[in-house]
């Protein structure tokens, strides 16, 4: 079980212009991120997923530097089955010696950002193989299940007033989703037209459906708070990222000044900004991505965290398949787990990447029990998208 190798690749797959959407992150051109691929010396492979941005953005150079020529090197000729052990030395780093021996973390420089996302995608690559190794899902390897499936809700919703209802009703009926989420924010302009949206959607959905608002941190915390107030009446299921993911006291202010359920998370790293957000009672609801948070290893610290708090998880699983993957492993076992994202944007990365698809149900999704991540990558896309 000596790894061989450490390989990353940066993917950039094109979307056509006519699926193509906009939001405070700019024009959807193009769905990228890094995939990591690691070799045993007796042939396993094991795959994960690494992000330079939390919308599937962004250049990927860096990364594929960081996993390919520094983290990676370090794991060259060592045992693939010591995850907890790799993931501490590559976080503390020359010494991680003194972490283990002291019981506490000596970290890097990288203790955040980049560094972090790297792990991930080598941590996630490691389960995997571990998984494979022994024919078990990952799920068994972290305690076994809690639940055999969860409900899904659909995520996108960036059309206009006039329009945004039936876009959201299209998602349910494309998966009989009980729930779906809309972007608001910056791109709105202000809060009054977000509230507007969100009234659109009500309207149109009936009360029935679930409806989530994610503003991507661009309110500041008194138009986050304005947002609230106007759409009281609503019942939405949660209002997530209400303001810049640095501001945890604006964040808990926001929470304190309404009812409708915080969550935020999908742009923080390790379990270090978890407390945080917890110790300031900022949310109610952890939104953990496996592809930037630390991976499968640290999401599982996030979430005994999330239960000692009451705080319930919902995994930021925008993305590649792989992190999706990853994240149903971790919503499979952690009991704090309560729902899952499925994108409705143009994703080929979810779709294309592997051969498996994630089929949902009567608006719920079933726990795959295939060995490891369960995954099996398409090489011809791959190579049709790799960046050099």
């Amino acid at each position: 079980m000596k790894i061989r190798s450490v390989d990353a690749t940066w993917l950039r797959v094109p979307i056509p212009e006519a699926r193509q959407h906009t939001s405070d992150f700019g024009r959807m051109r193009s769905f990228d991120t890094v995939l990591v691929r690691i070799e045993t010396e007796g042939g396993l492979v094991g795959h994960g997923e690494a992000k330079a941005g939390v919308g599937n953005l962004g250049d990927g150079r860096a990364l594929v530097a960081l996993i390919g020529d520094e983290l990676g090197e370090q794991l060259i000729g060592q045992d693939a089955r010591r995850i907890a052990g790799h993931w501490e030395e590559m976080y503390n780093g020359s010494r991680a010696h003194f972490a283990i021996e002291r019981g506490h973390v000596f970290p890097a420089l990288g203790r955040r950002g980049l560094t972090i996302s790297a792990i991930s995608g080598i941590d996630i690559a490691l389960w995997d193989i571990l998984g494979q190794s022994l024919g078990v899902p990952v799920w068994q390897l972290l305690g076994g299940k809690c639940r055999d499936s969860l409900a899904a809700y659909a995520s996108g919703g960036w059309a206009p007033a006039e329009g945004i209802g039936e876009q959201l009703a299209g998602y349910i009926e494309t998966g009989g989703f009980g729930a779906v989420k809309m972007r608001v924010g910056s791109a709105d302009g202000d809060a009054l037209t977000s509230a507007r949206r969100v009234a659109a959607a009500r309207k149109y959905l009936g009360e029935d459906v679930g409806i989530m608002a994610d503003a991507h941190g661009t309110f500041d915390c008194a138009e986050a708070k304005r947002f609230c107030r106007l759409v009281t009446d609503y019942n939405l299921a949660w209002f997530e990222e209400p303001v810049t993911a640095d501001d945890i006291p604006g964040c808990a202010e926001v929470r304190a000044s309404t009812d409708i359920p915080i969550a935020a998370g999908e742009s923080i790293f390790t379990r270090f900004d978890y407390r945080d957000l917890a110790l300031a009672r900022a949310v109610d609801i952890f939104q953990p991505d496996l592809a930037i948070c630390g991976g499968i290893t640290e999401a599982m610290r996030i979430a005994a965290l999330a239960a000692s708090q009451q705080i319930r998880l919902a995994p930021h699983m925008w993305g590649g398949a792989i992190m999706f993957a990853a994240g149903l492993q971790i919503c499979a076992t952690a009991p704090a787990a309560f729902i899952v994202e499925y994108s409705l944007g143009h994703n080929p990365l979810m779709h294309d990447l592997v051969a498996e698809t994630f089929p949902i149900e009567d608006g719920r999704i079933v726990i795959p029990d295939r060995p490891g991540l369960g995954l099996t990558i398409d090489g011809d896309f791959v190579r049709a998208h790799a960046v050099s």
